[in-house]
């Protein structure tokens, strides 16, 4: 095994966690969000934020460290189409993931103030579903886009 195999292998292993995890993640918040029930969402969410910062995180970091390994390794330019417009995508993506952790914890919060108070679910937490779901149609979108990028390149 090369080198060169070894980090793309680990470079596609690292969008395979994202994509995975970002399925995941979405499938278990909606399917937990169409039961109404405050307690159940609290544990959901709890698990979904825990399972973004170990596995989505992680692969997050690698996959930069790892393209840019490749990079070198492969004799690939930074200027290459594919490449800066799969780089443009990430950070579309990193910038729509940031605040949907951040509306996750709180989405986890209020429901377990809901659940603890045995009040229903508060406004604000639907308010932060409807904007978490948007959120993830360009994240998850740029992400696909990207995977393909990767494989077909393009341009």
């Amino acid at each position: 095994m090369t080198l060169f195999f070894l980090v793309k292998y680990l470079h596609l292993l690292g969008a395979i966690v994202i994509l995975g995890t970002g399925t995941g993640i979405a499938f278990f918040m909606l399917m937990a969000h169409r039961t109404g029930d405050a307690a159940f969402i609290a544990r959901t969410a709890a698990t979904v934020v825990i399972a973004d910062m170990i596995f989505t995180l992680s692969a997050v970091l690698l996959q930069p460290v790892s393209g840019g390994v490749l990079m070198a390794l492969s004799a690939t330019g930074i200027a290459e189409r594919w490449l800066l417009a799969s780089l443009a995508l990430y950070a579309v993506a990193g910038l729509f993931w940031v605040p949907v952790i951040f509306m996750q914890i709180e989405m986890r919060n209020l429901a377990r103030m809901a659940a603890e108070k045995n009040q229903p679910l508060p406004p604000r937490y639907f308010a932060l579903f409807r904007r978490w779901f948007l959120f993830g149609i360009p994240g998850f979108g740029s992400v696909m886009i990207i995977l393909w990028l990767m494989i077909a390149k393009p341009f």
